[in-house]
């Protein structure tokens, strides 16, 4: 289909948005042959990986269902969530810091957001424009997403304690950061990236299933953290109900999921590790 693919300036990868062959107005975008984001503009609020919907959990449980927030966005791939923000919670205020703008230019094209959407979108590295937003976001942002990727891998620069340090001073009281954590057999990685997260922040968890807990195979490991406890007494449940069910883990058991692992810092921090071609490669 013309107009439906790009290539991107910055890193020089493939962008593609495919609609679904079978649900009309449910799209898929791919990055250099790798899926980032789904979007179903008919029914915004259904989540199709099952990583997102994980964070959406945390965006439901942030705040008393319904409530206008305030949502900070690392990585903008298809604006899956900021568009599930503004079904689940009208009136939200949101930033969308994306470095494609390549690729902010595809999605809004093919792909709009609704009429009166408060969406910033702001162009550039997350972690440069991160340190430039405007004050009046200090304390005041409910929930902020971390899903930031160059192609199927997290650059260094945006997983160590000092790139969180620059995160946490713009929650608000009770606010949640959500981050997007892709690992493979053996979890150093994302056992690494826990005791960051717990190393800034007061209140740790994480959510994922049974065979990426037990390092079987490559996948998604969603952590949050905040400086207050958790709002999560029904997480359990819903992360249980999903269609690919996923396990809380918090408290002792992270403390044991962690189990030595160092604290990432710019000095030792890696990108997150490359999976093999078959794990996320598109199917035509």
């Amino acid at each position: 289909m013309p107009g439906l693919e790009r290539r991107l300036a910055v890193s020089g990868h493939l962008a593609r948005l495919e609609e679904s062959r079978t649900r009309p107005g449910s799209w898929t975008l791919t990055v250099d042959g790798t899926p980032q984001s789904h979007v179903d503009l008919e029914q915004p609020e259904w989540l199709g990986f099952e990583y997102v919907r994980r964070i959406g959990h945390a965006i439901d449980l942030v705040r008393e269902a319904g409530r206008p927030v305030t949502a900070l966005h690392l990585g903008g791939g298809a604006f899956t969530l900021p568009r599930y923000v503004i079904a689940t919670r009208p009136g939200s205020r949101q930033q969308v810091i994306e470095l494609e703008s390549d690729l902010v230019d595809l999605v809004r094209e093919t792909l709009p957001f609704p009429r009166g959407a408060q969406v910033r979108v702001r162009h550039g590295d997350a972690r440069e424009v991160l340190a430039k937003l405007p004050a009046g976001l200090d304390g005041a942002v409910d929930v902020a997403v971390v899903d930031i990727f160059s192609g199927a891998r997290t650059p260094a620069h945006v997983t160590s304690a000092e790139f969180h340090g620059l995160v946490s001073p713009r929650l608000a009281p009770g606010g949640i950061v959500a981050v997007n954590v892709a690992d493979g057999a053996g979890l150093a990685f994302a056992r690494s990236q826990a005791a960051t997260l717990a190393h800034v922040y007061a209140h740790v968890a994480l959510a994922a299933d049974t065979g990426m807990l037990k390092g079987r195979r490559f996948g998604n490991v969603v952590m949050y953290a905040s400086d207050e406890p958790l709002p999560f007494d029904t997480m359990p449940r819903r992360l249980a109900s999903d269609p690919a069910p996923a396990k809380l883990v918090e408290g002792d058991e992270l403390t044991r999921f962690i189990a030595g692992a160092p604290v990432v810092t710019d000095a030792t921090a890696v990108p997150s590790p490359p999976p093999a071609r078959s794990v996320f490669l598109a199917k035509p």
